[in-house]
């Protein structure tokens, strides 16, 4: 039988052309994106010399990152699995559950909308003078986010701001903790209960379903803001004035109408591509032990940590279980492949932390690189 010829490999040269169309492409189709990413480098570039205008608008550009990137843990599922319902009543639910959460805390903590996290050591102190990096910091993540890739924003956005070696190495620490802790905790959940939850989840889910979800997934919402909240008020005094309040509470509600009109964006594709996520029923499990993990973390000490690691470790350790005993539409080298991933692009986000760290603080350039 006679075989097909194989077509021979790329030269060098065909490789360089084959990556010239390859970006060519990228900036036709991204041309407007990247166009607004140039307009907020360049007001970025004026703003930082200004510490009044740069604290706003660098917690301008982290308020959406953040959301716009952590939206894939939080409300993730959430849209996933409301993909029938309006963009505004999604926004008007997880919206004014926001403003309950840092409205509270406002009230309580005299002015502290972070459930005191930014009273932890080397955070403590709110910035008087900005860097150039440090305002740009979260347009870096919006890069990134753009690129579907899940980084921690605690790292990325708090770490430029920390004034001490002892507040990075203790989010690091608390962060991979969690990432472990939410792997082997969905190992058993799912080598436990999968099947039958697999066998059970099935057709037209009961009415009872939905509100339960709704509420499993607005206390998901209500934890993981008292916990990052922090990553996007670094920017702004430790206790904010009534009219300060007001201008966080407002950026952060249109930037949440902005997510939810685009459906969570491109990043959205994270939790799509997992197995049964689209159903209500497996939404609400997943969301009920994300939120008890992160529940679990913030009792014990407010030391930031990352969320998104928590995240991709429950569903690592949830998609490994599904393709090694409950379905055959993924194998576990696939499955394997899908965690190796992700946690590739949140360590990327990690490496791009701590450079833009180590750029800006001397001190921390010091202890990180030795020089």
């Amino acid at each position: 039988m006679s075989r097909e010829p194989q077509r021979p490999a790329e030269t060098p040269f065909e490789s360089l052309q084959s990556l010239v169309r390859y970006f060519v492409q990228f900036v036709f189709e991204e041309r407007t994106f990247l166009s607004l990413l140039l307009a907020a480098f360049v007001a970025v570039s004026f703003a930082y010399p200004y510490p009044d205008i740069a604290m706003w608008v660098g917690f301008a550009f982290a308020g959406y990152a953040a959301t716009a990137n952590d939206s894939i843990q939080t409300i993730g599922t959430f849209l996933a699995s409301n993909q029938h319902r309006p963009w505004w009543l999604l926004w008007g639910f997880i919206a004014s559950l926001f403003l309950l959460t840092v409205g509270t805390s406002w009230v309580v903590n005299d002015g502290d909308v972070t459930w005191g996290v930014l009273q932890s050591k080397g955070f403590s102190e709110a910035p008087t003078e900005f860097t150039f990096l440090q305002v740009a910091a979260p347009l870096f993540l919006i890069i990134l986010t753009r690129l579907r890739m899940p980084v921690s924003t605690t790292f990325l956005l708090l770490s430029v701001f920390a004034t001490k070696i002892a507040g990075v190495t203790n989010v690091l620490v608390k962060s991979l903790s969690g990432y472990f802790i939410a792997f082997t905790g969905a190992i058993l959940l799912w080598m436990t209960l999968g099947r039958w939850m697999h066998a059970k989840f099935k057709g037209e889910p009961h009415p009872a379903w939905w509100p339960t979800q709704w509420a499993v997934s607005g206390f998901l919402w209500c934890v993981w803001v008292a916990q990052d909240a922090a990553n996007i008020a670094v920017f702004l005094p430790r206790q904010l004035g009534f009219g300060q309040f007001l201008g966080f509470a407002a950026t952060i509600v249109l930037g949440l109408a902005l997510l939810f009109f685009l459906r969570g964006d491109k990043i959205q594709t994270i939790v799509n591509e997992k197995q049964a996520v689209f159903d209500v029923r497996a939404a609400t499990v997943i969301d009920f032990l994300y939120a008890a993990i992160l529940l679990t973390f913030k009792l014990l000490n407010n030391v930031p940590m990352s969320t998104t690691w928590v995240f991709i470790g429950l569903l690592g350790g949830r998609e490994l279980v599904y393709a090694m005993r409950i379905t055959e539409t993924r194998t576990p080298k696939q499955a394997l492949f899908i965690m190796g991933r992700d946690a590739l692009y949140a360590g990327i986000g990690l490496l791009v932390s701590l450079v833009l760290a180590a750029s800006i603080n001397a001190d921390l350039r010091q202890r990180l690189l030795g020089f």
